[in-house]
């Protein structure tokens, strides 16, 4: 079975959930910098999610052109992936309208996590389809940074119920980590 059905579909379904995302954002009620700041965690939460959905666009197009073939278990770990992912608008809005609350800033590192772990599921299922000597395998290596931002996530997670600033400092931490484009794939592309 060819990628290329799944890699449309993927895309679809990412530019939907930026929509979504796009249009929770409502503009300030009047005019002067009290209400354009009383919106700034809602633009906030936009804004780092956004960046959190290019990520993943961006990790699951340099991962897809590595890919030759995909199979039923990619394909169901691919619709896993975006399922976490489509959960980000709601924890995204939540999140802008009770920043400083425990359970919103909990929920979104979840939703973060989640994420996370259906990604390396996603890679795990592409190597055991294509085999040991499959070049994605060498590509992520011991995937330290996959590992270091699952750990991210839940010291971000578990510090929701003491110091929030240090929950979303971790959720920001990570995304900054993973800004700049994973070089790993792409540098194992012609070897």
């Amino acid at each position: 079975m060819t990628k290329n059905r799944l890699e449309a579909f993927s895309d679809g379904v990412l530019a939907i959930i930026i929509t979504i995302m796009v249009l929770e954002l409502r503009p300030p009620e009047n005019t002067d910098l009290q209400s354009l700041l009383a919106v700034a965690p809602f633009f906030i939460s936009y804004l780092v999610s956004f960046i959190y959905i290019g990520i993943y666009w961006n990790n699951h197009h340099h991962l897809f052109q590595i890919v030759e073939k995909v199979n039923g278990k990619i394909l169901w770990a691919n619709l896993h992936l975006l399922f976490w992912l489509s959960l980000v608008p709601f924890t995204t809005a939540w999140i802008g309208e009770h920043f400083t609350s425990s359970l919103p800033v909990l929920a979104y590192g979840t939703i973060l996590l989640m994420c996370a772990i259906a990604y390396t599921i996603l890679q795990t299922q592409i190597i055991a389809f294509h085999g040991v000597d499959f070049k994605l395998k060498n590509a992520i290596g011991k995937d330290i940074k996959g590992k270091a931002s699952i750990i991210m996530y839940l010291i971000g997670i578990i510090t929701s119920f003491y110091i929030i600033w240090i929950s979303v400092l971790c959720y920001v931490l990570v995304a900054i980590m993973w800004f700049i484009p994973d070089k790993r794939i792409e540098n194992n592309i012609d070897k």
